[in-house]
């Protein structure tokens, strides 16, 4: 009798459910229909700011010589680095290394002595003082155990994220009209804005001449270097989701 109880409300049970299926899908909401459209747009701007990268190579056949003559060389470097005007934060230490320098001969390997790299990312705030900064460090008189390079020349925008925030209106209005062309179209309207999703962002930046390396002896200052950077572009895309009826 247990048995047949349990058989005939599971039985029941089953029913139940099924009868109340179509129900509940005939009370489900129905997605209501959409538009998916994309957008772009680009912002050139003219930079406001420059980077580069000073490096020094000291050799010696020792290492306490090395350390010493880059000491003392980087002192120079950094000296005519602030002379130019940088602000107190403007010059900041990226590398610092000393080690063995070795050469082959005869299949053979030999330590000659050691070599010390000091490298320093100078950020340079007014673009129409790139040469200047440029030229101060490559007109230098330094040993001849230590050699200057200039490198990673590159040029950027102080508000570079409000910028990139305008190019993301600009994308979303750019979207948002197509989405509206799409609708028209169709004899539709838009409704709801579903869902505005961020597809990408490029920002590139544009780099000032190929690296270049300053002689032992330094550089000829008598005609500056010329620096003539181009506009920044800033592109954003966005796709968006948006009711139509």
């Amino acid at each position: 009798m247990r048995r047949t109880s349990f058989s005939a409300l599971l039985l029941s049970s089953i029913v139940g459910v099924a009868l109340a299926t179509p129900a509940l899908a005939q009370n489900a909401p129905q997605a209501s229909p959409v538009v998916v459209a994309s957008g772009e747009h680009v912002i050139k701007a003219a930079p406001d700011q420059a980077w580069a990268t000073v490096s020094l190579e000291t050799r010696d056949s020792r290492g306490t010589e090395a350390r010493r003559l880059g000491a003392a060389a980087m002192t120079s470097v950094m000296a005519a680095l602030r002379k130019t005007g940088l602000n107190a934060d403007a010059i900041q230490t990226v590398g610092f290394a000393l080690h063995p320098d070795y050469e082959y001969a005869n299949g053979r390997q030999r330590m000659k002595g050691f070599v010390l790299s000091n490298q320093v990312q100078v950020r340079i705030d007014d673009v129409s003082r790139v040469a200047d900064v440029l030229d101060a460090v490559g007109g230098l008189s330094l040993p001849t155990s230590s050699m200057v390079t200039i490198a990673g020349l590159r040029f950027d925008l102080k508000n570079r994220a409000s910028v990139q925030r305008d190019a993301l209106r600009g994308a979303v209005e750019d979207a948002m009209a197509r989405a509206k062309a799409m609708a028209a179209g169709a004899g539709l309207s838009l409704g709801r804005t579903m869902r505005i999703d961020e597809s990408g962002a490029d920002v590139t930046p544009k780099f000032g001449q190929e690296p270049f390396m300053m002689a032992r002896a330094g550089a000829d200052t008598a005609m500056p270097t010329p620096i003539a950077p181009a506009d920044i572009e800033i592109r954003a895309r966005v796709s968006v989701v948006v009711e139509i009826k």
